[in-house]
């Protein structure tokens, strides 16, 4: 198929369009997406691309001097944690008149060599998309390719979509869980920790030897001096909000895990916010502060709620 065959892309929009792009190899690709940039740059729409390299290489190429009035960003280091992707689409939208005039962005955080904790955090991010935008005239496309991902990555992208393309047609989809539901609290169970996990109760006597411990405990996997520091910062906020919020106290582990330091902390607090780490807190907020550090400075941050509490599980790598 050619950009020329592709199915129409530079439709107006009104309001927030989240729309998944399902596409099989790179042919496919750029027929889809090299028109909805083009249609964005003649409408002097601001739009962000954020792809992995060799995409935002053959897309520039293929646009010529309109890539020239396109913003690209490279979704290794924008998406490395994907809970910081909004913060960024946000940043966008602040900079370039969200709100004010109609803007675009193409994102493809789900690509095959995601791990298993990756990926689920990523479709997590895709269904709290269509919460952290429901007002700006924002369209968004996001790639996923059919070749790559198995059958019920494509189903669950159906899901937190509610607009779908592929190579014959745009529509909307069948099964979108709809806002209210994607905005519930995500209670999916995580993994168990090792035998070897080292646990420890928290409350507000413990905290120096929490810290002590984070820091022992990740020097010996192999951690570097300055990653081990963002890791020791991270878990002393996570467990001074389970100590001022949680019930007064909680249980942290910690493991190492597939080249990774994994710490979790667990507490008998509530969390209603599904965008909770993803929003920066004002300056006034009583909370939120600690897992926005979370997000910022380790790699992959796991949030659950549960019945009886509250899981978080940060992962450092070692590399």
């Amino acid at each position: 198929m050619t950009a020329a065959e592709a199915p129409r892309t530079c439709d107006r929009h009104d309001g927030y369009r989240h729309e998944a792009f399902f596409y099989e190899g790179a042919e496919e690709f750029m027929a889809g997406v090299v028109p909805f940039v083009r249609a964005a740059v003649a409408a002097d729409e601001p739009i962000l691309v954020v792809l992995g390299a060799p995409k935002i290489a053959a897309l520039r190429e293929a646009l010529g001097a309109d890539a020239e009035r396109v913003l690209f960003a490279d979704m290794a280091a924008v998406g490395d944690n994907p809970a910081r992707i909004i913060p960024a689409w946000q940043q966008f939208l602040d900079e370039h008149g969200g709100g004010v005039r109609p803007m675009r962005g193409i994102g493809e955080p789900i690509w095959a060599g995601r791990t298993a904790a990756e990926l689920v955090e990523c479709q997590r991010h895709e269904a709290l998309l269509n919460i952290a935008f429901a007002d700006p005239d924002f369209w968004l496309l996001c790639p996923y390719d059919i070749a790559a991902l198995p059958t019920e990555v494509l189903d669950e992208a159906r899901r937190s979509h509610p607009f779908l393309r592929d190579r014959d047609s745009a529509h909307t989809s069948g099964t979108f869980a709809g806002p209210q539901t994607l905005a519930a609290p995500f209670d999916r169970a995580l993994p168990e920790p090792p035998a070897d996990a080292e646990a420890l109760t928290v409350n507000r006597g413990s905290l120096g030897e929490v810290r002590a411990v984070v820091a022992l405990r990740a020097a010996a996997a192999g951690l570097s001096a300055d990653r081990t520091a963002d890791l020791v910062l991270t878990v002393n906020e996570l467990t001074t909000n389970s100590v001022r919020h949680g019930g007064g106290y909680g249980t942290l582990r910690v493991w190492a895990d597939a080249g990774a330091v994994v710490c979790e902390v667990r507490d008998q607090g509530r969390l209603d916010d599904p965008l909770a780490g993803r929003v920066a807190p004002s300056q006034a907020a009583e909370g939120g502060r600690g897992l926005w550090i979370a997000n910022q400075v380790c790699d992959l941050v796991q949030i659950r709620s549960f019945a009886d509490g509250v899981a978080v599980r940060v992962h450092q790598r070692l590399g």
